[in-house]
């Protein structure tokens, strides 16, 4: 089907299952939910959520109106969670052919006509534990939030954290309940309050957390940490990474313990991926994942 539409601009690039090898998911903007089957070389626009009824009211975040988050499910292909700005968080159970919200309890502090909406939040990333598909964890623009329920319900988390707004959330690979977030100071300062750059860190889903700045700059840090410059790698013992738009990446060995900058003087690092390498043959008994910055 032919639209009237111009792609701007790739938003997420999300690989299908280990035994799904050439499937590729890709969001856009405008949202939009894109197949390959082909590992990349075609894909196919998802028709139930490029038609759906609530698309006109779908508004442009400060980044543009684009779907940034795919969460295919562990267990079922034909269950997925989407997210946008704005627009909120969406999942289909019957293989795309159909979408419904799943924003219930998501403030949306900027639509004074209902300040909790069916849709229309801006969501800026969530993630999960494929352990625990149900459970989600997403940050907003205005809001931490947490769903048991495959998101038929949200509560809020930011309770001990300096600040409710910023744009990454990483679960850990290994441990269900610990995720990792950097708050920033809203709306459109986005540096990190009192301009000391942390990560906070929860290892009960959300109930408490706990600063984690040993080996960051003591400084004054004025850089943002957007939505994908944040990850963790799958080592046994968890590396977490992340970026600035002020071009430095840092890395920490030890789930969060400790920091180190292992880049600097980047241009701005919009994505951080981190894949595990082989070690070479009398290289060492062990081995660290490299980090990839964008």
């Amino acid at each position: 089907k032919e639209t009237d539409a111009a792609l701007a601009r790739v938003w997420q690039i999300t690989p299908g299952p280990a035994d799904q090898p050439n499937l590729v998911w890709a969001g856009t903007e405008p949202s939009a939910l894109w197949r390959s089957e082909d590992r990349g070389v075609s894909f196919t626009l998802n028709q139930g959520l490029w038609d759906h009824p609530h698309r006109k009211e779908w508004q442009p975040g400060g980044g543009g109106q684009a779907l940034h988050t795919i969460l295919p499910h562990p267990e079922d292909s034909r269950q997925m969670h989407v997210a946008m700005s704005t627009g909120g968080v969406y999942r289909t159970s019957d293989d795309g052919a159909s979408w419904n919200p799943a924003n219930k309890g998501i403030q949306g502090s900027f639509l004074p006509a209902d300040e909790f909406p069916e849709y229309g939040q801006c969501v800026h990333k969530v993630a999960r534990h494929p352990d625990r598909p149900d459970q989600l964890f997403a940050q907003n623009h205005g809001g931490v939030y947490r769903s048991d329920d495959g998101g038929d319900s949200w509560i809020s988390i930011a309770q001990g954290l300096p600040g409710d707004f910023g744009f990454n959330m990483v679960a850990h690979p290994h441990a269900a309940e610990t995720v990792y977030v950097i708050p920033l100071v809203a709306d459109m300062q986005r540096f990190p309050p009192e301009a000391r750059i942390r990560v906070y860190r929860s290892t009960d889903a959300g109930h408490s957390w706990e600063e984690s700045s040993t080996g960051l700059p003591s400084h004054p840090f004025y850089a943002t940490v957007m939505r994908d410059g944040m990850c963790a790698d799958d080592s046994p013992t968890t590396g977490i990474y992340f970026g600035t738009r002020s071009g430095s990446v840092f890395a920490s060995a030890d789930e969060g313990e400790s920091w180190s900058e292992i880049a600097a003087h980047l241009p701005d690092v919009l994505c951080v991926r981190a894949g595990t390498v082989s070690p070479q043959p009398g290289s060492g008994p062990g081995s660290r994942p490299a980090a990839q910055g964008s």
